[in-house]
């Protein structure tokens, strides 16, 4: 039996491990998409494959299919295969994170000349050649390179012929293959720091222990499920799709004892454009959901995956089947988790929320000025939903936990201008719980620059819903400023002197907003998260301003309660 003692501090000295893997990658990275909006996951597996622990900021997305596609990378090159100092990748999308771009790096880790475990990130890449991230090709073969699983180091070596074929295929050599390296270099100082704790302890292996710590994770989950009544849980949503194309997504959630099954029967079936999702990024959102409602402070390994069962029929958009093209394949995979939820509102109300803006917000603008060409991922992030006992958090990517790019990164790296960037009043869904705020942005380019930008939206038709009374979020726009929208999910050409409206959606509302505490909603008034008017008409409270018309900076003092219509007819 393994020593209880030696379990807990070795897994706590992996966390730390896997903080340094982390920083390591980040410090080191060029494009913006990892440095600064984390788009990545960094993870420590034992010899078999099987995942032990992941680092604070990784995207479930990236995370929890990297999880399950570490298996192919075992099958494809078992221990006699490898050596020392060699280093693999793939961005195969049914085999990891389900889209060209998002780049896996396996490093094996050697002690005494045994395998004893290996150490992993995830990343998107800043450009994969082909359309560039959008829903408008036909195929997957047009959306970019697609790389098997192959050897990117071989005993500490770069592979040059793959390094010249990655440059020759993409629009960002320098980034694409610096963050490549940047996740060399990460792996590597993981791999180095578990080498010592190996010695240090006087461990031959790291199975024995993992299993233990997978083991509790394991455990753990099933006694939160076994808690739950046994029933199926149900739900649906709609989503924007693609042009006229709507996709609804259905689940049915069936626990049973110390089990769950996750059923996606009855959802769209795939579609003809971008948005499909492989069955091993459902896996992921859906895994990642579960634990969310039902016990989120388990620890994050490959145990904690084993309660829970995932399908999705084939040729559906949640299991689409190659060559399927799925670029925006999180526009779809990122409204599993508010789906799953809702679906187990009623079985672990503790842990309820509406739905959230959902769907992570990524525009690349592209362009050519005085100074060159350039091409910019940048991130944006909506509203959380209103959650049991708290407020929804504005602007905070749920639930794939990326940053927003800074506006001073986004006017460094390439010749646009952010001309406005705020919270957006009245966005976040009105309830005795608040959803949580959208941002508004408005972006224009320097003079004598031809642009164009890839909106890759959602949620412009089909707002957050509220629960329990609560109202829906505000719905988002993508569209030129007092102009028309724009096509979403393409790339669209811009006018010089064009200015582009980036309007986020809001979360959804829990509970009646008459019920919601007078104080909270003056509260909201004064940060201004609702205007006068909305909290008058929505929450029946009446607010006055009594400071000074002119006044550009209002004091929470210059506001005041006039009355609360509770009960009264609107």
């Amino acid at each position: 039996m393994t020593d209880p003692i030696l379990v807990g501090v070795v897994g706590s000295r992996l966390h730390s491990i896997l903080a340094e893997q982390q920083n390591a990658l980040v410090n080191t990275a060029f494009s913006s998409v990892v440095r600064e909006s984390l788009d990545l996951a960094c993870a420590v597996f034992d010899s078999r494959g099987e995942m032990i622990g992941q680092s604070i900021g990784g995207t479930p997305g990236h995370i929890n299919a990297m999880a399950t596609g570490m298996h192919h990378f075992t099958a494809a090159y078992p221990p006699e295969r490898l050596e020392p100092g060699d280093v693999l990748l793939t961005n195969d999308p049914w085999q990891t994170a389900g889209q060209i771009n998002d780049i896996t790096v396996a490093t094996p880790v050697f002690a005494r000349g045994r395998l004893v475990a290996w150490f992993a990130s995830c990343c998107h890449a800043p450009d994969i050649g082909g359309r560039l991230v959008s829903a408008e090709a036909g195929e997957v073969f047009e959306e970019g390179l697609r790389l098997p699983i192959m050897k990117f180091l071989r005993a500490g070596a770069v592979n040059a012929d793959l390094e010249l074929l990655i440059r020759a295929n993409v629009r960002t050599p320098e980034e694409t293959i610096g963050d490549l390296h940047a996740q060399v270099t990460g792996n590597e100082v993981g791999a180095a720091s578990l080498v010592r704790l190996l010695a240090e302890f006087g461990l031959e292996t790291l199975d024995d222990v993992a299993a233990e710590i997978m083991n509790r994770s394991e455990r753990a989950l099933r006694d939160a499920l076994a808690r739950i009544p046994d029933g199926t849980y149900t739900n649906e949503m709609r989503t924007d799709g693609f042009g006229d194309e709507e996709v609804v997504l259905r689940v049915a959630v069936t626990v049973g004892g110390e089990d769950v099954h996750v059923d996606f029967t009855g959802s769209s079936p795939q579609s003809r454009h971008g948005i499909n999702v492989v069955l091993n990024y459902t896996r992921a959102y859906a895994s990642f959901a579960v634990k969310a409602a039902v016990s989120p402070q388990v620890p994050h390994n490959a145990g904690s995956f084993r309660p829970v069962r995932v399908t999705a029929p084939a040729g559906s958009i949640l299991n689409c089947a190659e060559p399927a093209p799925v670029a925006s394949r999180h526009l779809i995979g990122h409204f599993l988790p508010s789906l799953l939820i809702g679906a187990l509102r009623h079985a672990v109300p503790e842990t309820t929320m509406a739905a959230s803006a959902d769907a992570l917000w990524m525009l690349i603008w592209r362009g050519t000025g005085p100074g060159g060409d350039f091409m910019l991922n940048v991130f944006q992030t909506g509203g959380i939903g209103a959650r049991a006992t708290k407020d929804g958090l504005a602007t905070t990517g749920f639930p794939s936990g990326l940053r927003s790019t800074p506006a001073e990164v986004i006017e460094t790296m390439a010749p646009l201008i952010q001309r406005e960037r705020v919270l957006r009043t009245d966005s976040g869904g009105p309830g005795r719980r608040r959803g949580g705020l959208g941002q508004y942005t408005r972006m224009a380019a320097l003079p004598e620059v031809s642009w164009s930008v890839n909106g890759n939206v959602d949620r412009t038709r089909y707002p957050a819903s509220g629960v329990d009374g609560g109202q829906d979020g505000a719905p988002g726009r993508f569209g030129l400023t007092g102009g028309e929208d724009l096509p979403p999910k393409r790339r669209v050409p811009l006018a010089e002197g064009a200015e582009v409206d980036v309007v986020l959606p809001g979360g959804g509302g829990l509970g009646d907003p008459k019920e919601r505490d007078p104080a909270e909603v003056l509260a909201d008034v004064v940060d201004g998260y609702v205007s006068v008017e909305a909290a008058r008409e929505r929450y029946g409270v009446e607010v006055r301003y009594t400071g000074a018309p002119e006044a550009l900076v209002r004091l929470p003092g210059d506001y005041e309660i006039v009355r609360t219509t509770r009960g009264e007819e609107d």
